[in-house]
Parts: C-alpha cells; structure tokens; sequence
C-alpha cells in the first residue's frame, strides 16, 4: 500500500447545472492541484519516506513499481465490450461517461442522486499505489487517484440496520456489445460488499490514474478499487450505490456461485475450482522471471485480516 496526500480540497457550493459538463475539467483542475502538492512519481518504495506504510511481502520494491500503463490500458476484463483483454481499449471510447451522477439509496439518511462533479468537490484526492490481483492469476500494479468510499458513505449517513453495500454499474447496450446480446452475465454488473469492508480506508473509488482522469476501459468516470480482494470485486462505471440489510446477489455469484463467492478474498490456499491460485504472473515482468507467490489478502493481511477474525479461510473463497 502506497498513499500519498495532499492539503484539503475546501468544499464547495452545489454545482451549477448548466456547468456540470465540466466535470473533465473539474477532475483536470483538482489532478493538478494535487500533482503540485504531493509531487506524484512513479520512483520505487525505498526512495520516499512518504511511503512508509508500505505492507510488507516477496520484493516489494519491484512488485509496487508500477506497470507500464499502456499495457493497463490494452490488458483489461471488461465483460460488457468484449470477452478479450484487447478489444475494450477501443470499444469504449463510445461509453457516455458526461454528465455522470451516482444515485444513493437504502438504509441512508440522505438517499438521493449527485452529480459526480459535486462528490468529487468534497473529497481529498490521493494517490493509491496498490497491487491488484485478477482471479485468472495474474497482477499487476496501478497508481490509482481517488478517495476511500467510506468518505462519502459518511455524508449520506448510513443507519444503523446497514450491513452490506451493493454497486451497479451503467448498462448502456447500444454502446456495451454483450449488454446488447445478453452474452453471459446478467446485466447490468452489480458487485457488493460488507459494510466494514466499505467503510475500511484502503477501499477507494478511483476517478484516475497515473496522475490523470481514469481511462473508460479502466472503469471510468468511477470505479471501485478493493486491493485485497481479486479484481471482478472492483465494479467499473459506477451508477448506483445501495446500502442494504442483506448482502446482494453479485454477478458472478449469480452466474457461478460454486467458483465465485460473495467475499473472493485473495487467498493462495483457496484455489479456484478450475485452477491453483498459489502463485501470479506479475504483468510487465521479464518472459522468463519466475511466477510471484500470491500473498494472502495480496499482501494486506496487517490492515485486513482482523474483518474476518471469526472465518475459517482455510476453506472460503
């Protein structure tokens, strides 16, 4: 783990309407305030104190080097452009990411539907440097620009009968290809999560990376980022937030509960029915350098772990 911070962004007034179409330049304007303050750069774990939480695991100073970010952006899971890593880069582009708003609802004091210019007007931006782990057994490392979820669950005020949040996210068929054929899944994605594990400050919902706004196939205007649970937990696009009683029925639980369980926590004892998940291919790694031994909660067991004292992981995935 990897956060760098910087001086308060002041709150401001609800956004005009008739402005809100600038959110790109919105997020441009508060990147660059912070770019300024926290002096981002993609410099190893050992060269700046600032980074001195990181968890440590099996070479760390190479694993939370960054991955080339042209290979994130043409190497990514985006099920409703495309059942390849390639084909969403360009796919994409054709998602309407302006105007954006998140509607909250459920077991909150302040239901209600914000425009992501004005959630985003009371929050600090910071730089997350994390590993994300994808249940197919590969990683790779994302600087992230966000801020954790539980800063704005806190504004909506969530009671006390809330347990579980669920995330949906766009379905938008006439740009989404597989929304459009019904391929696979159940549209549209929906992912969720136990309220502590919302609440935890390591999970974050990402507007950007490497310094700039987030890619559309990386999940943009607004993502979920929960490093230590394997990457389809990390819902892209995201449009509505649910608090709940019950936890939610989750895509891929629905589509295959007995291979994708509701908590997927990183795990190299659990395998997946079809495959070990003991080790990861590092993405950007030399051909011939060795598989990396998957940590358990990828490496953040020390901040984790105690969510799920009262779990046998032995046998859960």
């Amino acid at each position: 783990m990897i956060i760098k911070t910087k001086t308060a962004i002041p709150a401001s007034e609800i956004t005009d309407p008739l402005i809100f179409k600038d959110r790109r330049k919105i997020i441009k304007a508060l990147l660059a305030t912070m770019v300024t303050g926290a002096g981002i750069s993609s410099a190893s774990a050992n060269a700046n104190p600032a980074w001195a939480n990181l968890p440590q695991g099996n070479a760390d100073t190479e694993l939370l080097t960054p991955t080339p970010i042209e290979l994130i952006k043409n190497y990514t899971n985006y099920y409703e452009f495309a059942f390849n890593k390639q084909d969403a880069g360009s796919l994409a582009q054709n998602l309407r990411t302006d105007p954006w708003s998140v509607e909250i609802s459920g077991e909150v004091e302040k239901p209600g539907t914000y425009y992501l210019e004005d959630i985003l007007r009371r929050q600090t931006l910071q730089e997350y440097v994390y590993r994300f782990r994808c249940v197919e057994a590969w990683s790779m490392v994302v600087p992230w620009i966000g801020f954790p979820l539980g800063n704005l669950l806190t504004l909506v005020k969530p009671l006390s009968t809330a347990r579980f949040v669920k995330f949906t996210a766009t379905y938008q068929p006439e740009v989404m290809p597989r929304q459009r054929n019904n391929a696979m899944l159940h549209w549209p994605y929906v992912e969720g999560l136990r309220i502590d594990e919302a609440m935890h400050p390591l999970t974050i919902l990402a507007v950007g990376m490497y310094g700039d706004i987030l890619p559309k196939q990386n999940g943009a205007p607004l993502r979920l980022v929960v490093p230590w649970k394997y990457g389809f937990k990390s819902i892209k696009a995201i449009v509505k937030i649910e608090l709940l009683q019950k936890p939610p029925i989750t895509s891929w639980t629905q589509f295959a509960p007995n291979e994708y369980g509701f908590y997927s926590n990183i795990n190299p004892a659990v395998a997946h029915p079809r495959w070990s998940q003991s080790s990861e291919r590092l993405l950007g790694s030399r051909f011939f350098s060795p598989r990396r031994q998957t940590e358990l909660f990828n490496g953040y067991g020390e901040q984790v772990a105690s969510l799920y004292s009262d779990m046998d992981l032995r046998h859960f995935f």
